[in-house]
């Protein structure tokens, strides 16, 4: 018995904390019983995959105020303390919170999205994808080694692939899905090269391993160790949709279905952003000076190329409202990419990636809201242009107002005091790592998207041009906007809880 004890089969064996790994293990569970239940359910009771989905999302959700105790890790190196594959820190906790809490919003704009398809959508495969990619995205902010890391990103953006060009016989989702399919394997294959060339360097794949080894790589390794550095970079940069890698954007989101271009803009952007602030700051943090500078370079080409197309939209033009929340998100990937790129400037790297979580639950929160809105006039505006929203006022004055709430959080005035509060909070970021010409290219980029979110809000206003149609709201979707309501409106009373919620001990 000894001998056995002591061999290295039983020297791998690692005990598996299940409470930790709990909320995306029940959402890949949920996501099988779903598929499977589809193959019995007959096709009249198809709408109770939705149910089981959007309850399964809320109890992964739940299932996250456990681990608020303390830090819990599992899958560890056997001979070798604090060296784990996953960590559920509070850095991973706030991630995963956002990601359910987005996913559960989606999936309450797709339950009114699937009842108006009449079946052009199919609803066991769209229910078991949204909750894989879910899954998948749950996985990932508490991934601590690159191979982890990969197969967690692959899984969030597999399924969401299928989901954009699920709608048969929809020649504009099947280009909007290849585009995307296309972008997204470039941006895997590239970091696939630079975590090979990364482990060939440092001959390991744990996070906080090749933090302390990459410093010291063999001399003859130091030019590979380098390029795989910037490989790896490159390949998230696909994932956050940072120009130059942003083209797939308007498109996709045009193309896919209204609630998965939702998912895409606040679940998909926080994937990215989320695997990116893993690699730079607990992988490559003696890289600083590298990756510092490419992103605030990054950061200032993506808020403006982002917020120049936003501009350019035409009012009449077909899925404009939705192609200027397509640009839009852009712009607010290149906002989100600042504090990143500061923490490579500055002495408290957890501060200046508290300014970016705090900005991304914000985001998250008005974002959301607006593509709730963007789905009640589709409804009856197939089209969803900018000119569908006219005299939304006089129709439906409760969303018009709440319309006008989310597009002034994104503006970042009054009274989206959370909005005004994430921007300064970035800004503020930008500032103490000196970065003050990153903080005035920003400050411009803000003025330039107050126009045009601005024009919309005042839209609402406007006299209606012909009939007035009233938008009536099924109750799936007057809960996804309820939500993002109540909570852009209780963080805007209170927007410091924000930053502490974020910020406090992410690593």
């Amino acid at each position: 018995m000894s001998v056995l004890a002591q061999s290295p089969a039983a020297s791998a064996v690692q005990s598996v904390d299940w409470l930790a790994i709990a909320p995306p293990t029940l959402t890949a569970v949920i996501a099988l019983a779903v598929l499977v239940a589809d193959l019995f359910v007959p096709k009249t009771r198809k709408p109770v995959l939705g149910r089981l989905s959007v309850a399964g999302l809320a109890a992964s959700a739940l299932l996250l105020l456990p681990l608020l105790d303390g830090d819990r890790s599992t899958f560890c190196l056997t001979k070798q303390a604090g060296v784990c594959s996953y960590t559920a820190d509070h850095f991973a906790l706030v991630i995963q919170f956002l990601v359910l809490g987005g996913a559960l919003l989606a999936a309450l704009l797709s339950v009114t999205g699937l009842k108006d398809a009449r079946g052009g959508l199919p609803e066991g495969e769209y229910w078991f994808l949204l909750l894989s990619s879910a899954a998948g995205a749950a996985l990932l902010p508490a991934s601590r080694d690159l191979a982890t890391l990969i197969v967690a990103l692959e899984v969030a953006s597999l399924p969401a692939f299928a989901l954009v060009g699920l709608r048969h016989g929809d020649r504009r989702s099947s280009d909007a899905a290849l585009k995307f399919f296309l972008s997204s394997v470039t941006a895997t294959a590239v970091s696939l090269m630079g975590i090979s060339f990364v482990y060939a360097s440092t001959g390991t794949l744990y996070l906080t391993q090749i933090a302390d080894r990459i410093q010291h790589v063999d001399g003859q390794l130091h030019t590979l160790a380098q390029t795989g550095v910037v490989l790896t970079l490159v390949g998230f940069a696909f994932k956050t949709a940072a120009v130059p890698f942003h083209f797939w954007v308007p498109d996709t989101y045009v193309g896919a279905p209204l609630p998965i271009a939702a998912y895409l803009s606040v679940v998909g952007k926080a994937v990215g952003f989320t695997g990116l602030i893993l690699v730079t700051v607990v992988a490559f943090p003696s890289y600083a000076g590298a990756w510092g500078p490419a992103l605030a370079a990054l950061a200032a080409l993506t808020m403006t190329v982002g917020n120049v197309g936003a501009l350019r939209q035409q009012a009449t033009r077909a899925y404009s409202a939705i192609r200027l929340l397509a640009w839009s998100s852009v712009g607010q990937a290149g906002y989100l990419l600042v504090p990143i790129a500061a923490a490579g400037y500055s002495k408290d790297a957890q501060k200046a990636i508290g300014s970016t979580v705090a900005y991304a639950l914000m985001y998250a929160a008005v974002n959301l809201g607006a593509f709730a809105v963007a789905a009640l006039v589709g409804r009856t505006r197939r089209h969803n242009r900018l000119t569908d929203y006219r005299g939304l006022y006089a129709t439906n004055p409760v969303t018009a107002l709440l319309l006008a709430f989310f597009l002034l959080c994104l503006a970042g005035l009054p009274p989206g005091v959370i909005g005004l509060f994430a921007k300064v909070t970035v800004f503020s970021a930008a500032v103490d790592a000196g970065l003050g010409w990153l903080a005035v290219v920003m400050a411009v980029n803000v003025v330039v998207a107050l126009f045009y979110y601005l024009q919309w809000a005042a839209l609402l206003f406007r006299a209606p041009e012909g009939e007035p149609l009233r938008h009536r709201v099924p109750a799936p979707l007057t809960a996804a906007i309820t939500l993002t309501a109540v909570i852009g409106i209780a963080l805007s009373g209170a927007p410091q809880l924000v930053l502490r919620f974020a910020s406090t001990g992410l690593f």
